[in-house]
């Protein structure tokens, strides 16, 4: 059987990276691992940490791709808000996912347990917010990566059984 190929964006929310003051990481990692699932990355971003324009982006995006995966913002600091944008323009939440990344996350630091990251679906867009660095990136998406073309499966309606 021929794997289905999962459309995605990638979308960076760093005030230094979109001012060019720091190169970004993250974005390139995400694009990377996600040709595990052969996901076609069809747009990479990079916002300042600004609540209205990830909401835009979002928006944008949801209605064009099958997954977002956004990284940066999830963190207590005043400007960190992807959470925030993300539970804004969803229409369902799917707390196993940032649950499950969290759980992982707390195996290597307790700090783990201060992500506000969250994971949703608007339309059929599956949206989930990972952590700013390349490190918390690599762990956290490896913690779920392979749900990913399941929940995009599901939410396409295509009938495939979740019992294994």
């Amino acid at each position: 059987m021929q794997e289905k190929t999962i459309t995605a964006a990638v979308l960076t929310l760093s005030d230094k990276g979109s001012a060019g003051e720091r190169k970004d990481a993250s974005g390139p990692l995400i694009s990377e691992i996600l040709k595990k699932i052969h996901a076609e990355v069809r747009y990479a971003d990079i916002l300042p940490d600004e609540k209205n324009l990830i909401k835009e982006k979002l928006l944008h995006y949801s209605a064009q791709v099958d997954l977002i995966i956004t990284t940066g913002g999830t963190g207590l600091a005043p400007r960190d808000v992807t959470p925030d944008a993300t539970l804004e323009i969803i229409e369902k939440e799917v707390p196993g996912i940032a649950e499950a990344m969290r759980f992982e996350g707390l195996k290597k630091t307790n700090r783990a347990m201060l992500s506000r990251a969250v994971a949703g679906v608007r339309g059929k867009c599956l949206i989930i917010n990972l952590p700013g660095s390349p490190k918390a990136v690599r762990e956290s998406l490896e913690a779920i990566i392979e749900v990913i073309p399941h929940a995009v499966e599901k939410l396409k309606g295509y009938p495939s059984e979740c019992a294994r």
